[in-house]
């Protein structure tokens, strides 16, 4: 009996769930045009719907608790259409019954001791990646290094969207036509153990389709998981800085890395800020 009604409560929190979100958000939030004079506050299921690339009859199903099954793509764009916060993003799969999503599952790992390592190792930049390369932790020194990272919409903190998609980062990171090949590489090495995965698939799709660099390289299926040691980059305030990497794993399995920038030479560490605001 227990097992019969739990499913049905989850059911009708999560309509009640997504009612709430959908009349929070006014339509010119979404680039929608005003039409006449509204009954409700917020968007109408349609225009949810109709945002989210979903059928109208569909969602509205969904917001009245029915017995039906929504996959992680139509999720991914019904989380997107109602712009849910991380904490929100994993509330909705888990009152779909659907597994967590792979970047706000990923950030549960970062616990208070590695949040205080983030702090201790300033003014080095240190960031926190899963293989995947979500950006799931990074320090002040790090947002120095490479600018307003916090500004970054949550979806898009990848280290590999940023750095085919962000020319700010491009402009930055200035080795960056001989190391974007093997960054490359390397992510298809660990997609090894990925293929399968939605989340994966979603980013291969996305870079194909706004990165021509990437569209052009991805067919060649090389691969390299050898990590780059040294960069180079150029700051907009002091110019050139030079740093070696060390990775740290998370244990013997773990894909969850932290990576510190040390510096490279004297003239660096010179540069690196001796207090932040």
């Amino acid at each position: 009996m227990t097992t019969a009604v739990e499913p049905d409560l989850r059911r009708q929190e999560l309509a009640r769930f997504l009612r709430s979100r959908r009349e929070r958000i006014t339509p010119e939030q979404v680039g929608l045009p005003i039409a006449g004079r509204r009954r409700t506050p917020g968007l109408r299921r349609e225009e949810v719907a109709q945002l989210a690339g979903v059928g109208v009859t569909w969602y509205t199903w969904l917001e009245q608790g029915r017995d039906i099954n929504a996959s992680e793509q139509v999720l991914q764009a019904i989380a997107r259409t109602l712009r849910l916060d991380p904490h929100e993003h994993v509330h909705l799969f888990r009152l779909a019954g659907a597994p967590e999503p792979e970047c706000e599952k990923d950030s549960q790992v970062i616990t208070p001791a590695m949040e205080l390592m983030l702090k201790k190792l300033e003014p080095y930049p240190v960031a926190i990646r899963n293989a995947r390369c979500d950006l799931l932790g990074y320090n002040r020194g790090y947002t120095w290094l490479m600018g307003d990272v916090g500004a970054i919409p949550f979806e898009d903190r990848n280290t590999l969207v940023q750095c085919l998609l962000n020319p700010e980062w491009r402009k930055r990171m200035l080795d960056w036509e001989t190391n974007i090949p093997r960054v490359i590489a390397s992510f298809r090495a660990a997609m090894a153990d990925h293929v399968a995965e939605p989340a994966w698939k979603q980013l291969v799709k996305r870079l194909k389709a706004e990165s021509p660099l990437f569209a052009e390289l991805w067919p060649h299926h090389d691969v390299n998981s050898e990590p780059i040691r040294t960069k180079r980059y150029l700051h907009p305030d002091v110019g050139l800085l030079q740093f070696n990497f060390t990775y740290l794993y998370y244990g013997r399995r773990s894909e969850i890395t932290m990576s510190t920038y040390t510096p490279a030479d004297e003239e660096t560490a010179a540069k690196l800020p001796l207090v932040f605001d």
